[in-house]
């Protein structure tokens, strides 16, 4: 079964890029079978990664950003994928 596990955040104000770096540099052990990053208005970052197991299995999630990089804590979502085009 597919996992996929989706982690959104919203930068403080002009700090987008930053968030997106500290994104893009947070390593999970183990590694997850796909992996992407995602940017969009208001300094939003979104990274979905995809793992090769149950819907409620543990596996590594990315943590909450240092105070100050966010203006809200982290969104999360868990999904299964039922179908593939």
């Amino acid at each position: 079964m597919s996992l996929a596990l989706m982690w959104e955040a919203r930068a403080a104000e002009g700090r987008g890029e930053e968030l997106l770096a500290w994104a893009r540099a947070q390593r999970l052990d183990p590694a997850p079978s796909r992996r992407e990053t995602f940017r969009a208005p208001q300094d939003r970052v979104l990274v979905i990664t995809w793992w090769e197991a149950p819907y409620d299995a543990a596996v590594p999630e990315l943590p909450e950003p240092e105070p100050g990089l966010v203006t809200r804590a982290v969104h999360r979502w868990r999904f299964e994928a039922v179908a593939s085009e």
